[in-house]
């Protein structure tokens, strides 16, 4: 990966190979950024997309091999602990421009994948919902 601070935004250059998720929460956790915007765009060879249930709290995972574009990510940073959190979502379409989305899980970059995140002044955690099992964003 590779990474230029653009003003206040970070613009992240994700490369062949490369697990999205993964740089992300790693670029997150070696510059201590508290919570903040993520958008991206680009291209993977492998996705992991999924849909969360609140019948079953659980999400339903589906693997899209191939050639996608990722038309769009989209997120937020927060932290659980001491554990940086990069909940982020996914638009993905093939050759015959049908879109996926959801919750993203795993993107092996086929190209290149274009990242950027807005860094927010103060640091933001995450609890436990009883009401749907998630940890959401702890806000006053």
């Amino acid at each position: 990966m590779r990474f230029a601070k653009v003003g206040t935004f970070y613009q992240l250059r994700l490369e062949r190979g490369e697990d999205v998720p993964t740089e992300v929460v790693e670029f997150v956790r070696r510059n201590r950024i508290g919570s903040g915007s993520i958008t991206g765009l680009g291209a993977t060879d492998r996705a992991v997309l999924g849909h969360f249930s609140l019948k079953t709290r659980k999400y339903r995972r589906r693997t899209f091999s191939g050639e996608y574009e990722i038309a769009g990510i989209t997120g937020n940073i927060a932290w659980d602990g001491k554990t940086p959190v990069c909940h982020m979502h996914a638009v993905i379409s093939g050759p015959g421009m049908q879109a996926h989305a959801g919750h993203l899980f795993a993107a092996r970059v086929a190209a290149t994948c274009e990242i950027a995140i807005l860094p927010f002044k103060r640091r933001l955690g995450r609890k436990p919902d009883p009401a749907t099992g998630l940890k959401l964003l702890n806000l006053p």
